[in-house]
């Protein structure tokens, strides 16, 4: 039977060259170690030939992670897999990157208190202190950092400093307007969400809703992804659409077009700090 201690609830995830025997290989090592497996995803992508399993457990007795850490290296080398274990329970350190537009934060805010993200925020940063008193009133540290062209690698060094001294897990770009160096992007590879409209690159630059108006665009969207040198092509974690009509005007539609950002990112960032999401080349494979 399933333990009852939920703090006992871990995520183990890997990934592995496509073959015979791995299911069998994951689940034997755990039922020896004692473990009940409540919830078991997987997928062979073929094209790649590469096997991802999702694999959600708890101890039917005491906890053993750390002999789970050890045991299960025999397994990851007989199968050539990259893996990781996270305590399923366990808030995720997240910072949050902003600028002006406050609509992605009040939400992750709201849902963060509600319990319906399992985040702990660490510190919001921003290049503008419009939503210092936001971050402020939930007791959460604000971090202002202005960028300009002559200090932008120095202000990202002060970022980096501040996701390590903090162990920020997950960095979210909330409508941060502000284009990553490549080093950064590589040094926060696979743990950097960003969200942006699902207009690109049809309509870029300023006031794109103004854009898709004067277009008459029938369906407007957003799309969370994690962040690359790829300006806003990283691999897409989550997307979320909305048909609109002749009748609605350009400020009708970017009221619009809030909602299905803060919607796309709330889903994207629950997904990862659940465990669920894989980064499978450009693309992801998300166990929901």
């Amino acid at each position: 039977m399933p333990h009852e201690n939920t703090k006992n609830e871990y995520v183990l995830k890997t990934t592995c060259p496509a073959g015979s025997g791995i299911v069998a290989a994951v689940s034997g090592f755990l039922a020896e170690k004692g473990c009940y497996i409540s919830e078991q995803s997987q997928f062979d992508d073929v094209d790649s030939g590469t096997f991802f399993m999702r694999t959600r457990f708890n101890f039917d007795g005491d906890d053993q992670c750390e002999a789970i850490k050890a045991g299960f290296e025999d397994v990851a080398i007989k199968f050539g897999m990259d893996w990781t274990l996270k305590n399923a329970c366990s808030p995720v350190k997240t910072l949050i990157m902003v600028s002006k537009a406050d609509h992605c934060l009040a939400d992750l805010l709201y849902r963060k208190n509600k319990g319906d993200l399992n985040m702990e925020i660490t510190a919001v940063v921003s290049n503008h202190q419009d939503l210092r008193p936001m971050a402020e009133r939930e007791g959460i540290r604000f971090v202002h950092l202005p960028i300009t062209k002559e200090n932008k690698l120095d202000q990202e060094q002060v970022l980096l400093d501040i996701v390590e001294e903090t162990g920020s897990e997950l960095v979210v770009l909330a409508r941060y307007m502000q284009i990553l160096s490549n080093s950064l992007c590589a040094e926060l590879k696979g743990r950097a969400i960003n969200i942006h409209h699902s207009f690109l690159p049809g309509f870029k630059g300023a006031r794109p809703y103004y854009q898709a108006y004067d277009r008459g665009v029938k369906l407007i969207g957003a799309t969370a992804h994690y962040v690359t040198a790829d300006l806003d092509e990283g691999p897409i974690i989550e997307q979320s659409v909305q048909t609109v009509d002749h009748t609605m005007g350009p400020e009708q539609l970017t009221s619009a077009g809030r909602d299905t950002e803060t919607v796309a990112l709330a889903r994207a960032v629950k997904l990862h700090t659940q465990h669920r999401v894989f980064i499978d080349g450009n693309k992801t494979v998300v166990f929901k």
